[in-house]
């Protein structure tokens, strides 16, 4: 699986998100529900340029949303969250604007 695919967006937009970078360096991804942890950790080593000490992964489940006058359920999706090691950051895009 190409690094390209492994990773399909970052999370930024959430408060648990923004804790977790500030306080344990931690960054969270939307990732391929096939990748594995070792995967992970490779697509961001290569394409951050950064080192990677722990990887957890998760998979959020999907939810039953209205569709006109039924209802359907949205795709499940895997989160990782990613342990940089000291001193390491990943730039996002956006952060700091204001």
């Amino acid at each position: 699986m190409l690094h390209e695919h492994v990773i399909k967006r970052p999370l930024i937009l959430t408060e648990k998100g923004n804790l977790l970078r500030e306080k344990d360096n931690k960054y969270l991804f939307e990732v391929s529900r096939e990748a594995n942890k070792h995967q992970i950790k490779d697509a961001i080593e290569t394409l951050f340029n950064v080192k990677v000490v722990d990887v957890a992964t998760m998979v959020v489940r999907g939810r039953i949303r209205r569709m006109g006058r039924g209802h359907a359920k949205t795709q499940n999706w895997k989160k990782a969250i990613v342990k940089l090691a000291e001193g390491e950051s990943i730039d996002l895009g956006g952060e700091g604007e204001g």
